[in-house]
């Protein structure tokens, strides 16, 4: 689990600030999608939202980083 994190929080620094403007939109939509099927119907793996929640927050938590300079 730790990889996953340190390889996910490693790619973060190749992406410029566009990019991860994009993908922050991108996630929260396909995020909302999730919990919109897994509100009809249980999701056959209900740990993806979670996940998805979680790249989402890493995202924007390396946004804020930029901005501040950090």
């Amino acid at each position: 689990m730790a990889s996953k994190k340190f390889d996910f929080n490693k790619s973060l620094k190749e992406i410029n600030e566009n990019d991860l403007k994009a993908r922050i939109q991108e996630d929260e939509l396909r995020l909302k999608k999730l919990e919109f099927a897994h509100a009809i119907s249980p999701l056959e793996n209900p740990q993806s939202i979670r996940s998805l929640r979680r790249d989402v927050a890493r995202l924007k938590t390396e946004l804020k980083k930029r901005a501040l300079g950090i």
